[in-house]
């Protein structure tokens, strides 16, 4: 899962380069509502995103595909999406797992371009609301807390990449999202300076699975 921004960047120029041949294919868009729902692996990163301490977790929602020209369409979504990190201990006292976990009602908004009838690539943003987390212990300690909302960024923003394959009415793909907004908020430390805690962004590849409704 070591996807970092690079990814990102060499997606955008596969996604440009393809403006300059969709006229020689056969991948009309067409319109779509549909459910959706697939698996997560998150992460929490403060410089580059790596495969380190990954939470699973799931995605569900709905989706429209609403055409904009022949090969493009906007796609928004509304999901539920789970979100944090794990992180492992190994020490003299204790060994064992903590998980860090994020709930968020996310919007992502899209732009997918079809290269062919059967292949598309997506890229854009998403905004995101957090509307639970817990931290979890298993090992030689175990603990299960929520924590309150209050003390985080409610809000979550990030861009989006991906593909998807089409086989109507079932679609499958991949996309990597890359937030840009510290999961932690600023606080005061009591001497006169500030802290940011978690300070940390969200990263998250989904495998997904849609269907389409109409």
């Amino acid at each position: 899962m070591k996807i970092q921004s690079n990814f990102l960047f060499a997606l955008t120029l596969f996604l440009t380069a393809s403006f300059g041949m969709l006229h020689a294919q056969n991948g009309n868009v067409t319109t779509e509502f549909g459910v959706k729902g697939g698996f997560n692996m998150s992460n929490l990163y403060q410089n580059d995103a790596d495969d380190n301490n990954v939470l699973y977790g799931f995605n569900a929602g709905v989706y429209a595909t609403l055409p904009i020209a022949d090969n493009i369409a906007i796609q928004p979504e509304l999901l539920f999406t789970t979100k944090g990190a794990e992180l492992e201990y190994n020490n003299e006292l204790f060994q064992g797992n903590a998980k860090f976990k994020l709930n968020y009602i996310e919007l992502p908004l899209l732009v997918r371009v079809n290269i062919t009838k059967n292949f598309n690539l997506q890229a854009g943003g998403y905004a995101s609301y957090l509307v639970s987390s817990k931290v979890t212990g298993d090992g030689d300690i175990e603990f299960e807390e929520d924590i309150d909302t209050d003390d985080l960024n409610k809000f979550d923003a990030g861009i989006a990449a991906g593909v998807g394959l089409d086989f109507s009415p079932i679609s499958v793909g991949v996309r990597y999202n890359y937030g840009l907004t510290k999961v932690g908020k600023e606080r005061n430390d009591g001497f006169g300076g500030t802290y940011t805690f978690p300070d940390a962004k969200n990263s998250n590849l989904t495998v997904y699975l849609s269907y389409k409704l109409n």
